[in-house]
């Protein structure tokens, strides 16, 4: 998408929501380009559910009610 100076200024806010959406929206002056508005790639991985699955095991007593000498130590 392409749009002028001056609707930049005056649609910034919904211009920036398109960018993060994925969208690119470039500046022109005069007809001519002068900016690009690009959505910033996450340094931070996104989480996949299930990634960990394998990397260890979960013990059977799991769920299992905690020692009275442990409970008591909460109360």
């Amino acid at each position: 998408m392409e749009v002028n100076i001056h609707e930049a200024k005056t649609h910034l806010s919904r211009l920036l929501e398109r960018v993060a959406v994925g969208e690119e929206v470039v500046i022109a002056k005069a007809g001519k380009p002068v900016a690009k508005l690009v959505p910033i790639k996450s340094s931070r991985p996104k989480f996949k559910f299930g990634s960990a699955k394998g990397k260890f095991l979960v013990p059977d007593d799991f769920n299992d009610p905690l020692p009275k000498e442990i409970e008591d130590l909460f109360w």
